[in-house]
């Protein structure tokens, strides 16, 4: 065989997967038609936060005069645009000599697999054991007319060409809550047409409430429970809502509807797949023994550090070790403003599980860190099992919330107690101390909360 291991596709899934087995000692090549760091680096995660930060210092400027400063500003596009290929630029050229420092082959290409251990690329490749790390792609709804000018989907999106007058956005999961921050920062009339009928229906109500405050406060029009029948010339976007038809004018329509495994070329393989992807045991094992899959490809939680993950666990198992795949402490991170984060079980399913469960609420409104940020619109929630108190669930809304939602992974992988939260002494004045307040609350003896 050329190579004890091909990973397929450059993405984070296969390239750390890559990284760790040349670690373990096996030769090791990785296939990328595109560019390496897959869509996280080059069309998703990294550029929509180069925007998203943006939209903070936008929205930063804006609330400045609160301080007593004066300020103004105009947007780039160009200039902005550029800063994200910089950044997408020199964090692809890190992954390459990553490859390199590792003595990892890369083979740019397309590659189609011919049989379990042999792919087709510029000529043919041959290993004892293969990574499927394909990802995902944009899903496009059956829209009628949704081929039609003026529709993008997120990877257009990311080019920001212009900065529409009026923007309507199809879908209000993580990826159109994003632009549709970002958006309305740059200036755009924002509408957002969601089909179910709850927003962020993964998280508890009281953390959603205050993102709608949010929405509403930047005048960013949301339906909920709304489906669009059909896109129109100019555009148009005709929709239902409540039983009624209406419609909308804009200069641009964004479809942020998810997306989808990308399998092409492992047809010839007839691996078992199901509506969403490549099955896959816990060790991330696909029907043929020799043949693993990770990442967005396998339809299952499609977040960069869960591929990341996933591939540190093939690796672990290709080289002859035995490591399962917990998903039990997954965090999740919307950045928008406020950012949300989330990890663990929400309230209702904390119940669902354990029956009764206690809660432990703190407000940035009380957080003097947030106060003297100006960054009063915030929750921090804890949920906990009721015989130990063991913390099972965390939910935060507020500024930095995707940075300090890690305390509440290693409070759940750890089995710590809200005791054992609030007995850690955590720094004065920060952000992160609203953890330890709300965990005072959990046990009923909360210090600063009325």
């Amino acid at each position: 065989m050329d190579y004890d291991v091909i990973v397929v596709g450059g993405g984070p899934g296969g390239y750390t997967a890559a990284i760790r087995l040349a670690e373990l000692g096996k030769k090791v090549a990785i296939v990328e038609e595109d560019s390496l760091g897959g869509t996280c680096l080059n069309r998703g995660c990294i550029p929509t936060k180069v925007y998203a930060h943006a939209s903070e210092l936008i929205n930063g400027i804006k609330a400045a005069d609160d301080f007593g400063i004066v300020a103004q500003y105009t947007v780039d596009t160009d200039k902005m645009r550029k800063k994200k290929e910089r950044v997408v630029k020199r964090l692809v050229g890190g992954v390459g000599y990553l490859m390199k420092a590792h003595n990892i082959d890369v083979i740019n290409g397309k590659a189609s697999f011919i049989d379990k251990n042999t792919i087709q690329v510029d000529k043919r490749y041959t290993a004892n054991n293969f990574i499927i790390a394909t990802g995902s792609k944009t899903f496009i709804p059956p829209i009628p007319g949704v081929e039609n000018s003026g529709v993008i989907t997120s990877d257009k999106a990311l080019e920001l060409e212009n900065v529409p007058e009026k923007i309507v956005i199809i879908g209000a999961g993580i990826i159109g809550l994003e632009f549709a921050n970002i958006y309305n920062a740059l200036g755009s009339r924002v509408t957002v047409i969601e089909m179910l009928p709850e927003l962020l229906p993964m998280i508890d109500r009281d953390i959603v409430e205050i993102m709608l405050k949010s929405l509403r406060s930047k005048r960013i029009d949301l339906h909920l429970n709304s489906k669009v029948e059909r896109i129109e010339a100019g555009p148009k976007v005709v929709y239902a809502e409540n039983g009624n038809t209406n419609s909308i004018e804009c200069d641009t329509v964004l479809v942020a509807v998810g997306r989808v495994a990308n399998i092409n070329g492992v047809e010839r393989l007839n691996l078992e797949t199901d509506r969403k992807g490549i099955r896959v045991d816990s060790h991330m094992r696909t029907s043929l023994d020799n043949i693993y899959a990770v990442g967005d490809v396998t339809g299952g939680i499609q977040l960069a550090h869960v591929a990341a993950y996933q591939g540190i666990v093939a690796a672990h198992n290709i080289a002859g070790e035995e490591r399962e795949a917990d998903y039990s402490v997954v965090p999740s991170c919307l950045y928008t403003e406020p950012e949300v984060a989330w990890v663990g079980l929400n309230e209702g399913q904390a119940r669902e599980k354990y029956g009764e469960v206690r809660i432990g609420t703190f407000p940035y409104s009380a957080l003097g860190r947030a106060m003297t940020m100006g960054e009063n619109d915030g929750l921090v929630k804890i949920i906990a099992e009721a015989k130990y108190n063991q913390v099972v669930g965390m939910e935060i809304i507020g500024r930095d919330a995707t940075e300090i939602i890690h305390e509440g992974a290693l409070a759940i992988k750890e089995e710590f107690t809200a005791e054992e939260i609030a007995d850690t002494i955590h720094a004065h004045p920060t952000l992160s101390e609203g953890i330890k307040e709300a965990a005072e609350d959990v046990l009923g003896m909360p210090i600063n909360k009325g």
